[in-house]
């Protein structure tokens, strides 16, 4: 009776809260009375630091009135006793799309040359800055996805347009049902923010870097915007509005974290970032951003290895991935990161709570785990005075548990969300555990005992007699319903199948159907025999397996701790200078602090270890003047035929292994170029192979800026594109340069006047600093006429061309580069591989050396930079240029073209040390370099290196034991596919969104 009347009062109660709307008609007599609950007795969780025991809530309508031990229930509630269980606040997600349509992203494929919005109306011109776009305008609720996220403990969530570079604004909602305009907590949580261009239909931007160009121009045209009165731009008036509530960026990746704060630190952001869960990676440079973060439970699966062929395919990263990135909520908590968990990105909203209890198998606190999922989302999204605690005046969001939220047994009875009651699981469920007298038509007497947690959840059958047999039982239980699977191996073999109802309560028996192995059906009766002795389980102690250690890079050839510098005297060595003191012979170098301290014969050791260099020879690092390695996201930005505006610094990928390899190739310094899609590209950056060290850590300090320019078939488009972005002829590639350069000095002019309101143009700012000569070209060319063009357009325009590059035509413009003070960067034996290098010859470095034209070679591909010390010996080949001139073309020269030749290129004294030990004369098809110094670092080592390869190898063997026994314990697996490293070269054309979108949904 009593359970009658508790149902018929909150079926009424949920009616007259959906009769609560004052600003919509009713259609016949409704009732406005709040409800009001008082749940008395239960173990109430305030908050993460505060839990009170036999403790009383009362609720009035969607309101909480007071928490507390010893209060009186007012006259009115409704008592509901919760003696032993457990009350928490509803768990707040702060990264969803819930109630929205899902975008419909553009396949990839051919770019469609859409170079404006096409969308009608006031907005801005790239469809990627959506600012405009508001959440409450598009939400609607969603029953079933509500009802998934209530089942799983959430009562409220942030609801984000996951479409575009400048997303809008996001809104807090509950997980209530009824009307759209009844569930809103806030309807301004955040600004969006991402590097994934959605569903835009235009070109640009292609590549990450493109993307970060697009967002800092755009913050700048905000605040150009903002001081003139000539243009009306929705789309930079809504994003200037934003900017004074909470910001919030979606990445992929920690590297994606450290570049979208360093945009969020130019312009005085600081994001709360939503990344994907490998911090622990790099857990320090993630710290120091300051963020903070929204953080994703979907864990890898452990991959399917019993196949030793298709294990082979997997990487060690993704190896160590699986076994460590459960810990990665451990490491925040442990590093002081401010974080909140998200279901965003579990396969199954069902998998949140053995992921987080996993979480906190790893080492999260009970304690932080709480507060990530309650109190801090709720702060981060500025309605912690509504939800995310128990307190009077909040939100009536609140779940009822059987026992302490994360430990494996308990269940949750209800989600209340604005104070209406969600059942997930019946909390009234009669207790069924005990001995049965189970009689099954056919069969005979058998005994079915019923324990577990929760009045009954595991089942198993006994016969005695003759055949005697004990055998578990599938068992499943709906309320009062009750389905039992089991097999007695004989007499009969088979399943049979019991589905049944309890019957009768006191004593109690169940009654049904059943179904033996050979398809018979009849029926069963259970009935209550005594309480059963459940004995209890010996907690068997888990296998302690081994967990691996982070190592930098996260992947083949990282170490747990990184080299360090350390002074070294290597003696007795061929030593080629660089310098005018030439080739010496058992001379010695002394590695001092990162730098050459000495260079000459009998040097005194000191404190510095010794190696010994007899029969080797030492030379300075080597220089690839022209290389595409270390960048992510695209090498390209060529939807337009200028970006200069991109920056190749913003998108250095320190884990790149062919920074490795090269270091095992003699190399220390790459210029990292913009692709050769368009006439004039990004802006390069300069690196030093510093392998283990994080990406700003690479960046060459006080070097020069250089920018990428290209001629020829690629940029017309010859063999790609559609034939709309101009230019598409060699005459139009000509014009670009002359309009870019004049509206260049039409901007540096209008800077220039003192109060004048210029938009500042990020890709113009990069002319101008060519114009002051603080920005340097490198031009990729090939043919004899464009080369005279871009000279003749340099030379009317006013701005001075540093080095060709590629220029395998140089040998017919010598004497003009010469006369302009033009380097040439070139390949030293590459020819007939296109059309437009028809007319190389492998002399070309010799007669450009010859003129007096600083010459070098360079890879521009990851492969041939390990060996570029072999491409120098090619000079001496073709032409005989000298040994020591020869291997200039790749240490001294590249590094007088870049402009650090006072800080590398040649060993003497106050340079850096930068110096390879080889094992032969450089030049020889058989020299290897056995050890390269960067600073002083020794970051190879060929004897340490096969260490490193043999601790890897076994460390590769343990996590495949560790994974073929997650697969037999029951855990689920994933196919061992192996995920290729991205190689790119000028011609790299990639749709970076479009990648992402690809990335996510095969998760």
């Amino acid at each position: 009776m009593k359970k009658l009347l508790l149902a018929v009062v909150l079926v009424f109660y949920a009616a007259i809260l959906f009769a609560q709307q004052t600003t919509y008609p009713v259609n016949g007599s409704f009732d406005t009375r709040p409800g009001q609950f008082a749940f008395t007795n239960a173990t109430i969780v305030v908050n993460s630091s505060q839990t009170l025991t036999n403790a009383t809530l009362l609720v009035k309508g969607q309101t909480i009135q007071a928490v507390g031990s010893g209060l009186a229930v007012p006259k009115g509630y409704v008592i509901i006793d919760l003696k032993g269980k457990f009350i928490y606040p509803s768990l707040v997600d702060a990264f969803t799309g819930y109630g929205l349509p899902e975008a419909t992203v553009q396949p990839r494929g051919a770019r469609q040359s859409i170079f404006v919005s096409t969308k009608k109306g006031a907005y801005g011109w790239n469809e990627a800055i959506r600012p405009e776009t508001q959440v409450k305008n598009i939400f609607s609720v969603d029953s079933k996805k509500a009802d998934d996220l209530r089942k799983a403990g959430f009562g409220s969530v942030n609801v984000i347009n996951r479409d575009g570079i400048a997303r809008g604004i996001s809104a807090a909602v509950t997980l209530n049902d009824g009307a759209d305009n009844n569930v809103f907590l806030k309807d301004q949580t955040a600004a969006n923010y991402s590097f994934s261009k959605g569903t835009s239909s235009n070109d640009y931007p292609t590549s990450l870097m493109g993307s970060i160009a697009l967002l800092r121009q755009t913050y700048y045209d905000s605040q150009w915007y903002g001081k003139q009165k000539e243009e009306y731009n929705i789309s930079l008036e809504e994003f200037g509005k934003q900017q004074n509530i909470p910001q919030l960026f979606e990445v992929d990746g920690w590297a994606n974290i450290l570049r979208a704060d360093k945009i969020g630190k130019e312009f005085g952001k600081q994001y709360i970032i939503k990344s994907t869960g490998d911090e622990y990676q790099r857990i320090q440079e993630v710290k120091s951003t300051g963020a903070s973060l929204i953080i994703p439970l979907n864990f890898p699966k452990a991959y399917d290895v019993e196949d030793p062929s298709e294990a082979r395919n997997l990487t060690l990263t993704q190896m160590k991935a699986w076994e460590m990135a459960p810990a990665n909520p451990a490491a925040l908590e442990k590093a002081g990161i401010k974080f909140a968990l998200t279901a965003f990105g579990l396969e199954n909203t069902r998998d949140f709570w053995a992921n987080i209890r996993l979480a906190i198998e790893k080492g999260l606190t009970e304690k932080q785990a709480l507060q990530s999922i309650t109190e801090i989302p709720a702060s981060l999204l500025g309605i912690s005075d509504k939800v995310g605690s128990l307190e009077k005046g909040k939100v009536a969001n609140f779940l009822i548990s059987s026992d302490n939220l994360f430990k494996k047994e308990n269940i949750i009875f209800e989600n209340w969300v604005q104070g209406k009651r969600f059942i997930i699981n019946k909390i009234d469920v009669t207790d069924i555990r005990g001995n049965y007298n189970l009689n099954i038509d056919g069969l005979g007497a058998l005994t079915l005992k019923i324990t577990g947690a929760s009045g009954g959840s595991v089942a198993a059958i006994e016969r005695v007699g003759v055949d005697s047999v004990k055998a578990s039982a599938a068992f499943a239980r709906n309320g009062d319903w009750v389905s039992i699977n089991f097999n007695l191996k004989k007499n009969p073999a088979g399943n049979i199948r019991l589905s049944g109802f309890l019957t009768v309560a006191s004593p109690l028996v169940f009654k049904g159907e059943a179904v033996l192995p050979d398809g018979t059906a009849g029926r069963f009766t259970a009935t209550y025999k005594e309480a059963a002795k459940e004995t209890p389980k010996k907690e068997e102690p888990k296998s302690i397996l081994a967990m691996g250690s982070v190592i930098y890079p996260f992947g083949a050839f990282g170490n747990t701790e990184l080299p360090k510098a350390e002074n070294v005297l290597i003696k007795n060595a061929t030593v080629w200078t660089n310098e005018k003191e030439g080739i010496l012979q058992n001379a010695d170098v002394l590695l001092e602090n990162g730098k050459i301290k000495a260079v000459g014969k009998n040097l005194n050791a000191g404190d510095a270890r010794v190696v010994d260099a007899t029969g080797k020879h030492v030379t300075a690092g080597i220089i690839d003047e022209h290389s595409h390695i270390a960048g992510s996201g695209g090498i390209n930005e060529g939807a337009q035929s200028v970006s200069a505006e991109v920056r190749i610094a913003d998108i250095i990928n320190s884990e790149d292994v062919n920074i490795y390899r090269q270091l095992a190739g003699g190399v220390t310094t790459s210029h990292i170029l913009h692709g050769s899609a368009n006439p004039i590209g990004g802006q390069s950056q300069l690196i030093k192979l510093r392998w283990g060290k994080a990406p700003e850590e690479l960046k060459f300090a006080g070097a020069d800026g250089f920018i990428k320019f290209a001629l020829g078939e690629n940029v017309k488009q010859s063999n790609f594109g559609t034939g709309a972005r101009f230019p598409v002829t060699r005459m139009g590639v000509e014009q670009t340069f002359v309009d870019e350069f004049t509206r260049g000095k039409e901007y540096e002019k209008a800077i220039a006047v003192k109060g004048n309101n210029v938009r500042r143009d990020l890709e113009l700012d990069a002319i101008v600093e060519i114009l002051k000569n603080k920005r340097f070209i490198t031009c990729h060319s090939y043919v004899q006429s464009e080369i005279n063009m871009l000279i003749h357009v340099a030379d009317s325009l006013g701005f001075k061309i540093n080095t060709f590059t590629h220029i395998l035509e140089g040998y017919k413009v010598a004497d003009k580069m010469k006369a302009h003070g033009i380097a040439g960067s070139t390949f030293s034996d590459w020819w007939a591989y296109k059309n437009e290098v028809a007319e190389a010859i492998p002399y070309n470095g010799k007669i450009m050396h010859n003129v007096g034209i600083t010459t070098a070679f360079n890879s521009d591909d990851a492969e041939m930079a390990r060996h570029l010390n072999q491409e120098a010996g090619k000079a001496v080949l073709y032409g005989n240029v000298p040994e020591e001139e020869a291997f200039k073309f790749v240490t001294l020269n590249p590094a007088k073209m870049l402009h650090i030749d006072g800080q590398v290129g040649s060993l003497k004294a106050g340079k850096d040390a930068d110096v390879v030990i080889w094992s032969d004369n450089p030049l020889s098809i058989y020299a290897k370099a056995e050890k390269t110094f960067v600073d002083g670092v020794a970051y190879w080592d060929i004897e340490k290196d096969a260490l490193v390869i043999k601790t890897q190898q076994t460390e590769k063997a343990r996590l495949i034991q560790k994974m073929l026994e997650s697969k037999s314990s029951g855990s689920g697996t994933q196919r061992a596919q192996g995920i290729a490293p991205r190689l790119y070269n000028c011609e790299t054309l990639e749709n970076y969104s479009a990648e992402l979108n690809e990335s996510e949904h095969a998760h």
